[in-house]
């Protein structure tokens, strides 16, 4: 417990709580027994007082010696007072009589037909509990004496003070059973907070494949799978910059391998011909564009996912931008032989975004297009539907396996890495045109079935063109 610093924390503070509560529950307790006593003997005093005094005031029914023999078998002392505040008659011995009993200031309130009672401790110590009362004549006057009733609290003391042991022996009882419940919640609260601080601090010093085991579905057990969660995020995020690194590497040394090697052929020259240097000079600038292309990728992915990319907004009509790109890649299907075909419904509403990178987005998906099919055709398609508007990009290329689907918006990814230099391409043009397709509040989706071509559609919810200039 002593390295368990929050355990012993929590435990302090549900053990304060516990002694807090018992405390007052026995200090109300406590309170209650004692006035409950003190309320009963004030009443059997009073009831005595009043009884003394009525039979006093009867001398024909019980004589004064007779009335102070009965009070020393109801364990009281009565004590007849004059006006004058002398003790005329007494039950018990002389010696145990206080002279300081009576007190002078009471006597004139008490013979105007008025009580008295208070608490009252003897030269020994002995506490009593003292009621009096004016003896009545016969024309219900007060008479000449008065009657002093005291009874002891010796028996009220020792029952509360029986009544106090209880409380005491319980309440340790209690605190012993409170330590006891402290510290097996402490240990089984902060038993997953500590094997939570364990694992964050392996997985802070790299170890990412550490997991927390789930008990329960509470707030515990839901913190336990959200630490698992963020371990498998970092373990994901760091597999992936991994591979981000060991792909860049792998782009960036291809081309710049062809640079140099060709390079060294044009600067010592090892060429036959001018034809031959020719075509040397274009791979040289062929790779150059490359590698240019790939910076500029990197560069706008970099800036896209640190959320440092600036929008152009403003109303875009999509079928006009349609138009203008497949005027643009028209060149390169000719080259192929490829149909380019066009469905575009005009009365899609406006989409306001940015006309340039939907145009950037659009030209990737053609290119794309373009470089995988072999013959046939590509269709760009322009429609909504009740829930959404779409734009499309669809081809009679190779396609993609459904295993791959998942994966191809991921950076450097290719379906077919052998091919990755034949077709040119960076791998970075998917994740792009999704970034920027969901930083204008699209989505990129993609349909494919291996040897019959690959379908990429661009979503937006239609209202978003209903407020149009």
């Amino acid at each position: 417990m002593a390295k368990n610093k929050i355990g012993l924390k929590l435990g302090l503070v549900i053990l304060t709580a516990f002694a807090v509560v018992i405390l007052l529950l026995g200090w109300t307790t406590n309170r209650m027994f004692t006035n409950f006593y003190t309320a009963e003997m004030r009443t059997e005093a009073e009831e005595l007082t009043a009884h003394f005094a009525a039979m006093s005031e009867s001398p024909e029914l019980m004589s004064e010696e007779a009335l102070l023999t009965f009070a020393d078998f109801s364990n009281v002392r009565v004590l007849y007072v004059s006006r004058q505040g002398q003790i005329v008659a007494h039950s018990g011995p002389d010696e145990a009589l206080d002279p300081m009993l009576v007190k002078s200031e009471e006597l004139a309130p008490l013979f105007a037909g008025g009580k008295m009672e208070r608490e009252y401790t003897d030269a020994k110590g002995e506490r009593y509990y003292l009621a009096a009362r004016a003896v009545l004549n016969k024309t219900g006057e007060p008479g000449q004496t008065a009657v002093y009733v005291l009874s002891s609290t010796r028996h009220m003391d020792e029952s509360i003070a029986a009544v106090r042991r209880v409380l005491a022996l319980a309440g340790a009882g209690a605190f012993l059973l409170a330590l006891g419940i402290t510290w097996i919640i402490a240990i089984r609260v902060s038993s997953p907070l500590l094997a939570m601080q364990a694992a964050t601090r392996s997985m802070a010093a790299g170890d990412l494949e550490t997991r927390l085991a789930v008990h329960g579905k509470d707030e515990m057990g839901a913190l336990a799978e959200s630490i698992n969660h963020l371990a498998i995020g970092l373990q994901r995020y760091r597999d992936s910059r991994q591979e981000f690194f060991a792909n860049i590497s792998h782009e960036l040394r291809t081309p710049i391998a062809y640079l140099e090697g060709y390079a060294e052929v044009l600067r010592k020259g090892l060429y036959e011909s001018e034809a031959e240097r020719d075509a040397y000079l274009d791979i040289v600038h062929e790779e150059a564009v490359r590698l240019q292309r790939l910076v500029d990728d990197l560069f706008e992915l970099a800036k896209m996912e640190e959320g440092k990319i600036s929008l152009s907004l403003e109303w875009i009509d999509l079928a006009e931008l349609a138009q203008s790109a497949v005027q643009k890649i028209k060149l390169k299907a000719d080259e192929k032989r490829l149909t380019l075909q066009t469905k575009l419904n005009s009365q899609v509403p406006l989409l306001y975004g940015d006309g340039l990178r939907m145009e950037q987005v659009l030209l990737n998906l053609l290119e794309n297009a373009v470089r995988y099919t072999e013959k046939g055709s590509i269709l760009v398609e322009l429609d909504e539907r009740p829930e959404y508007a779409f734009m499309a990009v669809e081809d009679t290329g190779i396609g993609i396996p459904e295993a791959e689907l998942s994966n191809i918006f991921e950076r450097f990814y290719r379906v077919e890495k052998s091919r990755s230099r034949q077709h040119g391409g960076t791998g970075l043009g998917l994740p792009l045109a999704k970034k920027l397709v969901e930083l204008q509040g699209g989505q990129l989706l993609v349909f494919s079935q291996p040897g019959r071509g690959t379908r990429f559609e661009i979503r937006w919810a239609p209202e978003r063109g209903e407020e149009q200039p």
